[in-house]
């Protein structure tokens, strides 16, 4: 396991993980995470479940798997409810367990955004967005709906605020954390199953990454078996995908945001198998 400096005085500790991949992810975020937040003096862990339930969206028992293995959110995306059941289970657990904001406000079960409180009183808003680039289907525009959100939220002042931007596009990604820049404490890109190496601070204070990456095996192609997705690209015959089977790894990053101005102060890559 790796050795993560002291936290700073001050700041609030944060654990993001990347997409979770089917049961290899869980059973990774099961036997690490709690350890980590410990080794690490993390106050608040965040886990992105977008494949958790058989590479393809969640449900009730993923979801609390993810959660009694010490993850304190969940975020989503484009699968949110690809899932028997799941729409019952966010309209109830919508406090801890979010879909992307921007989806239609009308039509869309659960919520894009929560609140999570430390023991010693410190708020979290955290908020779930989706890109429209690649991505399809009835999307609303994120970058207005984030505007919407950050009003509300700042209007007392600053905040620590985390944002899961689910976005195919690169570009997307990136143009979000300059249009957030300054206003948003941590911006963490997800979706793509791959790492980006570029985890910084942008120069307003917003903690960025492109994408966190993937909690699963890495013994296929995105966590998937690497047989199925070779079939896929050679061949015009139908190929459900399947789980690539081996242990897995947890990719994402470790934050210290400042509790009084609301920016990083510190962001490093996580990588824990």
């Amino acid at each position: 396991m790796a050795k993560y400096p002291k936290k700073q005085s001050g700041s609030l500790r944060v654990i993001f993980l990347g997409d979770v991949v089917g049961r290899p992810g869980r059973e990774v975020v099961t036997r690490r995470l709690r350890e980590l937040k410990a080794s690490s003096s993390a106050d608040l862990a965040i886990v992105n479940g977008e494949n958790a339930a058989g590479g393809a969206g969640i449900d009730a028992g993923t979801a609390l798997e993810i959660k009694s293995a010490g993850a304190d959110v969940v975020t989503l995306g484009d699968h949110a409810f690809q899932r028997k059941g799941v729409v019952d289970f966010l309209q109830k657990n919508s406090d801890w367990c979010i879909r992307p904001y921007n989806l239609p406000e009308a039509t869309t079960p659960g919520k894009g955004h929560c609140v999570w409180r430390s023991k010693d009183g410190v708020i979290v808003h955290i908020m779930n967005f989706m890109g429209r680039v690649f991505m399809g289907g009835s999307i609303d525009c994120p970058f207005r709906g984030i505007d919407k959100l950050l009003g509300e939220i700042s209007s007392d002042g600053p905040a620590l605020t985390i944002c899961d931007m689910h976005a195919e596009a690169t570009s997307e990604k990136w143009a979000m954390g300059r249009h957030t820049d300054g206003r948003l404490s941590l911006l963490v890109g997800t979706h793509t199953h791959v790492q980006t190496s570029d985890a910084q601070i942008l120069p307003g204070g917003t903690g960025f990454i492109t994408d966190l990456g993937m909690t699963g095996s890495q013994t296929g192609v995105i966590g998937m078996d690497s047989s199925v997705a070779l079939r896929r690209f050679l061949s015009p015959t139908p190929a459900p995908y399947q789980i690539a089977e081996g242990e897995g790894i947890a990719h994402g990053i470790i934050a210290d945001l400042d509790r009084e101005s609301g920016k990083t102060v510190w962001i490093e890559l996580l990588r824990e198998e």
